[in-house]
This record gives C-alpha cells, sequence and structure tokens, in this order.
C-alpha cells in the first residue's frame, strides 16, 4: 500500500509539471484571437494541475526515493494518466468525439505511433495541432527523461525512472556521473535541434505553423501531420528532403549525438555500430526498393521513383509515419519490407520505436556465437559490437524481449482477427502499433486511418502502442505475481 502511494505521490509532482505543457497551445490560441479555445485550454490546464496537486497534498508523508518497483509503476502510471489528462480539449472542442477516440489519439500523440482516428486535420483550430504535435514531441525522447531533470529538485531521485523508461537494453551507460544532467543534457540536443527543423521547414517553403508541428512530430518520430494527405498536402522535394534529414537524425542515439557535440567531431558515428549499421539499412532500402519501383513501371524515370521511395521509405523505417503518397499501391513487395524496417531499423536511445537495431545486432552475433559452438564446442567467443563486450546477461535479457516482442505481435493479431477484421489489417495495425509507426496497410493503410475501428479495436491498438512504447518488459511484468510480493 505505501509502494502505492509513494507512486500516487510522485504522479502528482509529474501532472503539476504536464499541466504546464498547456502554456504552448494557450499562446497559440491568443496568438490566433481563438478565445474559445483559450478558455478551453485554460480549464484543462487547472484541472491537471488541481489533480496533480491533490494527489500530492494528500500523499506528502509517503514521499521518498523510488525503488526500481516504484520506477515501473509510476512509468505506466503516467504513460496511461497522462494522455487521460490531455483528452480533456479534445473532448471540449471537437464534436461527437467519444473518449476512446479521444484517448487513442493522445496515447497515439505520447507514444509518437501518429496513428489517428481524426479527419478533417486542414480545419482543426490551430491550438488544437499545436496540442497533438507537442505532444509527439514531449513523447519522442521521453517526457519521462524530463521528469527526471525535474524530480531531484523535488526530493524524488530519478535514476529508477530513467532506468525503467529509457529505451534499448544498455541502460546504464550514463553520459555524466548524475542522472539528471543527463536527461538535461539529453533535452538541449532535442530542443536545439528541434529549433533548426523548424528553420529549415520554414525556409523550405512551409507557413510557421505547418514548421512548427512538422518539426516537432519529424523530431519525435510521430508522424502527425496538419493535413489529411500528410506531406503529400506540400508535394514538395525540398520539404521532403529536409524532413528527410531530419528523420535520420532523430533515428541515431541522441546519446551519439550529444558525444558527438561534445567531442566536436563527427567521427563519433563511425564508431557508433548501431547507427551504421541502422542509417545503412535503411538508405540501402531506400536505393532498393527505388529500383524496384522504377523497374516494375511504378514511376516512369528513376529519380522520380528515387524521390518517392527515399521519403516514405525513411519515414516508415525510423517509425515516423508521415506519407507523400498512398504506397500501399506500390507491388506488396515494397511496402511489407517497409513494414519490416519498422520493427528493427531505428537505434535505443532514439525517438523510434520497434525491437531497436542493437537488438538485432545481437540476434546476428549470438547467431554467429551458435554456429562455432557447434563447429568448436570448448570455444571461447566473446560477444563484441563496436569493439564492446557485450556481457551474457544483456544477451539472455535481448532473447527474452524478442520472445516477448512476437508474442505481444501473434496475440494482438489474433485478438483483432477474432473481432472481425482481415488479416492484412489486423497484422499490420498490430504491428504499426507496438512498433509506434502509425500507418499500417489494408483498412489502415497510408490512405485512411484507424476512425473505422470499433471500440474494441481501437482499445486493442491503444494497449499495443503503450507496451511499445515502454518496451514490452515495463507493462507485462506489472501482471506477474512476483512484482506485487514484497
Amino acid at each position: 500500500m505505501n509502494r502505492a502511494l509513494t507512486v500516487v505521490h510522485a504522479l502528482g509532482l509529474l501532472l503539476v509539471v504536464f499541466s504546464l505543457t498547456y502554456l504552448l497551445p494557450i499562446i497559440t490560441a491568443f496568438l490566433y484571437g481563438d478565445t474559445t479555445l483559450l478558455l478551453d485550454f485554460l480549464l484543462a490546464m487547472l484541472w491537471t494541475a488541481a489533480a496533480g496537486l491533490l494527489m500530492w497534498m494528500l500523499t506528502r508523508r509517503f514521499r521518498g526515493e523510488l525503488s526500481i518497483r516504484h520506477g515501473y509503476l509510476l512509468v505506466v502510471t503516467m504513460w496511461t494518466a497522462m494522455p487521460l489528462f490531455a483528452t480533456i480539449p479534445l473532448l471540449l472542442v471537437i464534436p461527437g468525439l467519444s473518449l476512446t477516440d479521444a484517448y487513442f489519439e493522445t496515447m497515439s500523440g505520447m507514444t509518437t505511433t501518429g496513428a489517428t482516428v481524426l479527419t478533417g486535420l486542414d480545419n482543426l483550430p490551430p491550438a488544437i495541432n499545436i496540442w497533438r504535435h507537442e505532444l509527439n514531441w514531449l513523447g519522442g525522447l521521453g517526457i519521462i527523461v524530463l521528469a527526471v531533470a525535474v524530480l531531484p529538485l523535488l526530493g524524488i531521485g530519478g535514476r529508477q525512472l530513467f532506468k525503467a523508461e529509457t529505451p534499448g537494453p544498455m541502460k546504464d551507460a550514463a553520459l555524466t556521473p548524475r542522472i539528471a544532467d543527463t536527461a538535461r543534457n539529453l533535452w538541449v540536443v532535442y530542443v536545439v535541434v528541434t529549433l533548426f527543423c523548424i528553420a529549415a521547414l520554414k525556409w523550405a517553403g512551409m507557413g510557421w505553423l505547418d514548421a512548427v508541428c512538422h518539426s516537432f512530430s519529424a523530431m519525435g518520430l510521430g508522424g502527425f501531420s496538419t493535413h489529411d494527405a500528410s506531406v503529400g498536402y506540400f508535394n514538395s522535394p525540398l520539404i521532403e528532403m529536409v524532413m528527410t534529414v531530419f528523420m535520420l537524425f532523430a533515428v541515431v542515439n541522441f546519446a551519439t549525438h550529444f558525444l558527438a557535440w561534445r567531442g566536436k567531431s563527427v567521427w563519433i558515428y563511425g564508431r557508433d555500430a548501431e547507427a551504421v549499421a541502422s542509417l545503412g539499412l535503411i538508405l540501402a532500402s531506400c536505393a532498393g526498393i527505388a529500383f524496384y519501383l522504377w523497374w516494375q513501371g511504378v514511376y516512369a524515370s528513376l529519380e522520380t521513383a528515387l524521390r518517392f521511395a527515399t521519403f516514405n521509405v525513411v519515414s516508415i523505417a525510423t517509425s515516423s509515419g508521415y506519407a507523400s503518397t498512398d504506397y500501399a499501391q506500390w507491388p506488396i513487395f515494397a511496402p511489407l519490407w517497409m513494414m519490416f524496417l519498422t520493427a528493427i531499423a531505428a537505434s535505443s536511445g532514439s525517438t523510434g520505436g520497434g525491437i531497436k537495431m542493437i537488438r538485432t545486432l545481437v540476434l546476428v552475433k549470438q547467431a554467429g556465437r551458435e554456429f562455432l559452438k557447434l563447429l568448436h564446442p570448448a570455444a571461447i567467443n566473446p560477444m563484441k559490437i563496436g569493439g564492446h563486450v557485450v556481457p551474457n546477461n544483456i544477451v539472455f535479457a535481448v532473447l527474452g524481449f524478442i520472445f516477448l516482442y512476437f508474442m505481444v505481435i501473434v496475440t494482438l493479431t489474433f485478438v483483432l482477427l477474432i473481432s472481425g477484421m482481415d488479416f492484412i489489417s489486423a497484422f499490420t495495425a498490430v504491428l504499426a502499433s507496438v512498433n509506434n509507426c502509425g500507418p499500417g496497410l489494408g483498412t489502415v493503410g497510408p490512405a485512411s486511418n484507424y476512425q473505422g475501428l470499433t471500440d474494441f479495436q481501437t482499445w486493442v491498438c491503444t494497449f499495443g502502442m503503450l507496451v511499445g512504447r515502454l518496451e514490452i518488459f515495463t507493462v507485462l511484468i506489472l501482471f506477474t505475481p512476483r512484482f506485487w510480493q514484497r
């Protein structure tokens, strides 16, 4: 009981901090002269802050350092509670929007999935579009990392939170001795690059609102857009090129970006085996699919094929989820390969989803070790990636993760099949949700959205987004009896 109240106390503080994020849409509503929305967002901000303050005050005597179990519990409750409070403006503003659809939209935003149930995005009030994209941006590097930088000031340690939420298997490697300094350094890089992205998109031809919104979702690899036609609305090779560059930047571990900035050397990227493998696979896939589409006669020229293949392959592989064309109409090999890439191409410590490239490298290396063991049973062959030895405990953790990952995919796919969805739509909807990618194929393809799903199917995909964002173990461990034992 005390453990739960300690978590409630910390969650209250986080909700108070989260209420400050309403300031951006409030400022937007003020600038656009939308008095009604201004009051709606002020009301949402007040409700969120009041709920957080009440939770904090009622549990003050349970304040304390978070254990590892506290960390897991707080991460899951935070990632379920904050999207719930984030629905308030949507429910107040959008007529006929159900709580199920509103929660799906905000969960999709905060988990950087980018799937949407909304249509008429071109006509949404600017403050609502800013709010949706801000959720993408906050969820990108993980709002929990921001909390890690703030919580020590409030008397609650952050390392257990950081370890519970941070993507990837190697979570103990810190950039600086103190976890709060690490979190702040990551956010400095994130904010600075976002500002560069806004300026670049404005230079490429976007208006300020579109530039800010698409920069938020590009850096978060969230894929939300201000237009129903997504990036295809602009029909601009220059805009697509700029967004491609920043999506590729965001798919690399932000710790690598920080180390490169601190060391003032681009050679840092070459020493990151995961970044090299991730970018190499994505770029090779762009070239291969471009040639394939030209060869199949989808596009008359190789140059046109390269343009559309590069943007859409990078978007899906990085788990952004933008679309500049309906790639579901391409020969089936291309979209299925893109869905495969979204499972493995992102780096750990990036804003992307999926298994992560580091785990893929571990699996490949482990397969090689098994081959060697069959030929030379007595050989000692430690696993090395990028010149660093990978401990066996990490290898075992990766194997366990991969098993659970595929079991979640299979289980949720069967659940959607039972609910009446066709196989392609069910499988790719689950794959897109768990990998935090956004569009799938079939009825949830890039030319449509998730609006046609039943409430039950919507909640299944919402759960998939949460499990994928928190990397499966963090959520599923709460369902084990041992977690609740003293």
